[in-house]
Order: C-alpha cells, then sequence, then structure tokens
C-alpha cells in the first residue's frame, strides 16, 4: 500500500485549556494529510479534481481513536493511507504518533462526488477511475 508520512509540529494555539491538542484539529490534520498523500503520489486534487470532472471527495463517515495525548511543542508523525477501495467510496487511515507511541488513530471514509447529470444542483457518487486507485495502491 501506498503511505504518505509527514511531521506535524503542535502550536500553542492547537491546545485546549488542559494543555493538550484540541480534538477538532486533528479533523483538520486528516484533511490536510488526505490531500498530501493524494500530492506525494502525484495526483494533486486541484488538478485532479478538474481532469475528471469532480467537486471533491467529501467524508461520509469518521472512527477516530484518541490513545495517548499530544501537548504543545511536540512533533507528531503523520501516516496516511488507503486501505480500502469501493466502486465510488474509499476509507483512508491516518495514524499520529508521537515517537513510537501510536496517540490518534483515524479512518475516513469519502466518496468520488461530481455534480448529478440529472440535477446539477445535487451531488452524485461516481466511480472512481483506475488511474487514481493504481496511484494511491502500490509501494513506492
Amino acid at each position: 500500500m501506498f503511505v504518505n508520512e509527514r511531521e506535524i509540529a503542535v502550536e500553542w494555539g492547537h491546545c485546549d485549556p488542559a494543555g493538550i491538542v484540541f480534538y477538532p484539529n486533528y479533523l483538520a490534520w486528516f484533511d490536510d494529510c488526505t490531500s498530501a498523500l493524494f500530492n506525494a503520489a502525484g495526483l494533486p486534487t486541484h488538478i485532479l479534481f478538474k481532469a475528471h470532472g469532480i467537486v471533491g471527495v467529501p467524508l461520509v463517515d469518521l472512527k477516530v481513536r484518541f490513545l495517548a495525548s499530544s501537548t504543545f511543542n511536540d512533533k507528531l508523525r503523520a501516516r496516511s493511507s488507503v486501505v480500502e477501495w469501493k466502486k465510488s467510496s474509499f476509507r483512508i487511515q491516518h495514524q499520529f504518533y508521537k515517537g513510537e507511541v501510536l496517540g490518534v488513530e483515524g479512518v475516513e471514509t469519502r466518496v468520488w462526488t461530481g455534480h448529478d447529470p440529472q440535477n446539477p444542483e445535487r451531488l452524485k457518487s461516481r466511480p472512481i477511475p483506475a488511474e487514481v486507485i493504481e496511484r494511491l495502491s502500490p509501494t513506492r
């Protein structure tokens, strides 16, 4: 499986009054890591979406486990990969490590989405192109 890693520096503004990362920040980081995963596979989303006539890959399901807290000035290593493909949806796993300790693990389900040809005001799932699956699946 294709895995992308990136470092996240925990800043003061990421923390709540208890001094630990405020949980919604992980959700924003998941989204950033998803974009970084596509970019690392040579599929920058701003180009990819236009090329395939879609509006995005909206999040439709999310599961998160918080195993260890992180605080101001920690350096987190985020690992992201697609762990499952379906016709028009896919699941991405994000793992955040502090040193060797897994602190947070999240799994997102996203849908390859474009405008509904019958009603352009609505969105509709579309099959994920083989090129996208191929680029995000192999070990590199």
